[in-house]
């Protein structure tokens, strides 16, 4: 804590030795002297929301009689100091500590009472005050889901929403651009720029709604279970009262369980959630890999796109610029697809009445979604909303297209069509002149039937109805 000093502290198994500085105490002392592991604190949006949940807490029970004002106030107050991120310092339990998260409430218990006893000028304990009616078994599962649920409503979802409507505004001013489809990585039939584009808007959109599919379970609180779920020595309303009152703090409805016993016993929501952040980054790493195989060259590549030139690309090769906003963000997936096979395996890992990984469950899906949401920012600002396109590279390609003569098939069966293409790609020209040598066709019905804009179907436009292009 800066300070070489020392004060003695006591807790049930006797006194320890804590920095003079410290707000916390001997059992978060204890946490800090064992669980030197990781060097990771618990995240600071778990820090947060266990702030509101604590001041909530106090609110409740100052409201059932079971606090009094002053001393309700004096806790509500540092309560709010902690969730607003004033004493961060003050939190250094590592996630890998005790399964149930009980360092991590005491450690807000002991630093919420020392405020508040400060604040009060007088004695406020934190377990028999600052945790009245509580117990880590509810609160580290609550604050988990608090935390997550407004993480996704206020930035993932919004950065979502957003991503999908840059892509879909570029694509509607890209939208009379052709280009040559792909399937296996091989040439396929043409594609409108539009149509590409408006894919990965629709996969954005997708995500959201997965997201939004979980928050249902995700906005269900175990507050008021206490140890094991039955609720001992908290009153049977704490629990609504403490979710109606974090509905208020965070903007964000919250509800209790229809069982406590499940929202201890087991984490499935979190679970779930991290299931849909996976498949958003499915969804992501799958746009940002196109994006970098369309602006991949200059020369030897695709050369579709060129993403915004953001810095130099080598130590050795001058002028050579690399997809690094795309490749920042295919890493972002990579570990939320890690965090994911990680929080499965935390799920499973309790017995009977609790689940023993929650810190790590915690720290882990709310990375993920702090991750999703930052590099969907960075994609949409540094890369989507900047790109250009190589028209006369699009055209060139397009033209020399050997697939194009899948039009034809219906006119000339797919034998023929077959062997049209075949000699095109070995002689390297375009459908259009070896048809005109191998059928009967005229010059004015092949540009018809080969038309690459009439072969990519009806337009859609912003309303999603259908039109001629």
């Amino acid at each position: 804590m800066g300070n070489s000093r020392m004060r003695v502290e006591h807790d049930s198994m006797g006194p320890v030795e804590v920095p003079d500085t410290a707000l916390y105490g001997a059992q978060t002392q204890r946490a800090v002297n064992h669980f030197q592991i990781s060097g990771r604190p618990m995240p600071a949006a778990f820090i947060r929301a266990l702030g509101h949940v604590k001041a909530a807490c106090a609110q409740a029970n100052r409201d059932l009689g079971l606090l009094p004002e002053k001393m309700a106030e004096a806790i509500i107050a540092a309560a709010d100091a902690v969730s607003r991120e004033e004493h961060v310092e003050h939190f250094p339990v590592d996630v890998f500590q005790t399964g149930s998260g009980t360092s991590s409430n005491m450690n807000a218990n002991e630093v919420i009472a020392t405020l508040a006893s400060r604040h009060l000028g007088a004695t406020v304990h934190p377990n028999d005050h600052v945790n009245l009616g509580q117990s880590s078994n509810d609160v580290i599962p609550t604050t988990l889901h608090v935390a997550a649920a407004v993480a996704l409503r206020r930035q993932l979802i919004p950065a979502v929403l957003e991503l999908a409507d840059c892509i879909d505004e570029r694509a509607l001013s890209l939208a009379g651009l052709v280009k040559t489809g792909r399937t296996h990585l091989m040439d396929a039939m043409p594609v409108r720029l539009d149509q590409e584009l408006g894919a990965w808007a629709q996969q954005l959109r997708y995500g959201a709604e997965r997201l939004e599919d979980g928050f249902p379970r995700l906005v269900e609180l175990a507050i008021g279970g206490t140890a094991v779920g039955t609720g001992v020595n908290a009153h049977p309303e704490l629990g609504d009262r403490v979710a109606r009152i974090l509905s208020r703090r965070t903007g964000v409805m919250f509800v209790i369980k229809p069982s406590r016993f499940e929202g201890m016993a087991a984490q499935d929501a979190a679970v779930e959630m991290s299931g849909q952040l996976k498949t958003l980054a499915v969804s992501l790493m799958k746009i940002c890999n196109d994006l970098r195989w369309m602006n991949s060259g200059p020369l030897a590549g695709l050369g579709e796109i060129r993403l915004p030139a953001l810095q130099p690309g080598s130590s050795i090769m001058p002028g050579k610029v690399n997809p690094v906003v795309p490749e920042a963000v295919a890493m972002i997936c990579a570990r939320v697809m890690g965090n994911d096979v990680t929080i499965g395996i935390a799920g499973q890992s309790g017995n009977f009445q609790l689940n023993v990984m929650l810190p790590l469950m915690a720290h882990d899906l709310l990375e993920s979604i702090e991750l999703l949401a930052r590099g969907i920012v960075l994609l949409r600002e540094k890369a989507v909303a900047g790109l250009t396109v190589d028209e006369s590279r699009l055209k060139a390609m397009l033209e020399r297209n050997p697939i194009l003569v899948t039009a034809l098939n219906p006119v000339i069966g797919y034998e023929q069509g077959a062997a049209i293409a075949k000699r095109a790609y070995a002689e390297g020209r375009p459908v259009l002149e070896v048809a005109l040598e191998m059928t009967d066709l005229d010059e004015a019905e092949l540009r018809r039937l080969l038309d690459p804009m009439a072969l990519t179907g009806p337009s859609v436009d912003s309303g999603g109805r259908e039109g001629e292009v």
